[in-house]
């Protein structure tokens, strides 16, 4: 029994991504089917376009999102209507990373693979070539099956654009803050890309209590959101004395974190000049994967730095996701602030590689309710 929708399908190489009628199937104990309502727009997605993240099988796109369940398996604790945000990187649940509470690098997640845990995909396209949701959510589709473990109820209230972002990009970011580098009041701190995920940072350090925010960008106009978002000096990043002008607003030592939000190579070789001795950096950005950056051991080493990796923000989605929610409801967190342009399912991959020339406010895909499309509310055989 299986239900028919519409998802953007992306069969690699020079192969535009097709908006392509496909089959999920009805959720099984353990997993749940999900009713997408938003779909935030992130450079992952490009790097699988662009080749840098490279795989042998067509994906369905998109990875940060939140829905409403529409069904779930067997036995949950969910119900049909409840607001949920996507994880994907839902996790195992018994490798030694997980029992040791440390979820985001999880071994065994069905993100690896695109798909379920078990290994498998829930979708079938009418040509009967397989298609994988990508990183095992597939967020441009109008639904999603996954695991319990990819999905975390956060309260009504909160609207489906910021929901979406919760996802992937203000996780990762406030994530880094608060779980990676565990930055204290009064500390301060240099972002370098203030694109989604550095935007998330500067909300995360404000959230903090950092005493100087610095933002580096080569967009002045995401200079500007970084300032709205309460970062208190801006740098651009052309500037030929960026490192001295970073090392001088946090008054001429460099700063005691520096958040690489961009991953790349080049760049990510240079950060340790911002810092400060006994300063972090604090590798946020995703690079390709076979990406290499030249780091000076000595400086390192003399001056007592260190280099920290940061995947989803150290995160564990189901307490961290609700906590972020919660803050946001209670005007500790302005989520609002990074919600951009709403567009259609038709837009999506043109957003995608809009990222190339950033610019502006977070894009987030948005979905007909059951009242506007011809899907129906409910899967039937």
């Amino acid at each position: 029994m299986t239900l028919t929708m519409k998802a953007v399908l992306f069969s690699g190489g020079a192969a535009e991504p097709q908006i392509s009628p496909v089959q999920v199937r009805r959720p099984r104990a353990g997993e749940v089917l999900v009713r997408m309502t938003a779909a935030g727009v992130c450079h992952s997605d490009l790097h699988v376009l662009n080749g840098d993240w490279p795989f042998d099988h067509r994906i369905a796109l998109g990875h940060e999102g939140a829905g409403v369940v529409a069904e779930a398996g067997e036995g949950s604790d969910l119900a049909p209507g409840d607001q949920v945000v996507l994880s994907w990187y839902a996790p195992c649940g018994h490798c030694a990373a997980c029992v040791e509470g440390q979820s985001w690098l999880c071994a065994e997640s069905g993100a690896i693979t695109n798909g379920l845990p078990d290994g498998t995909t829930p979708l079938t396209v009418t040509d009967g070539k397989e298609a994988r949701p990508y990183l095992g959510v597939g967020t441009f589709s109008e639904y999603t099956l996954v695991p319990r473990s990819a999905v975390v109820k956060i309260p009504k209230e909160v609207p489906a654009p910021v929901a979406a972002l919760i996802g992937c990009s203000i996780a990762t970011g406030i994530g880094a803050v608060l779980n990676t580098a565990d930055v204290r009041a009064g500390q301060t701190a240099v972002v370098v890309g203030a694109g989604g995920v550095g935007q998330a940072i500067v909300l995360g350090l404000k959230l903090a209590g950092a005493s100087r925010i610095i933002a580096v960008d080569l967009s002045a106009d995401r200079l500007q959101i970084a300032k709205e978002l309460g970062a208190t000096d801006l740098v651009l990043a052309s500037d030929s004395d960026a490192v001295a002008q970073v090392r001088a607003a946090a008054g001429g030592e460099g700063v005691d974190f520096a958040f690489d939000a961009i991953g790349v190579p080049k760049v990510t070789a240079g950060m340790p000049d911002y810092l400060k001795s006994g300063g972090a950096l604090v590798l946020v950005g995703m690079p390709a994967r076979d990406a290499e950056s030249v780091i000076k051991p000595w400086q390192l080493i003399v001056r007592g730095q260190r280099i920290l990796g940061c995947n989803y923000g150290s995160s564990r989605p189901q307490v961290d996701f609700v906590k972020i929610a919660r803050l946001y409801l209670s005007d500790q967190l302005p989520l609002d602030l990074m919600v951009g342009e709403c567009i259609p399912q038709e837009r999506a991959v043109e957003a995608v590689r809009s990222l190339t020339a950033p610019a502006g406010k977070r894009k987030i895909v948005e979905f007909a309710s059951p009242g506007e499309t011809s899907l129906p509310t409910s899967p039937k055989s």
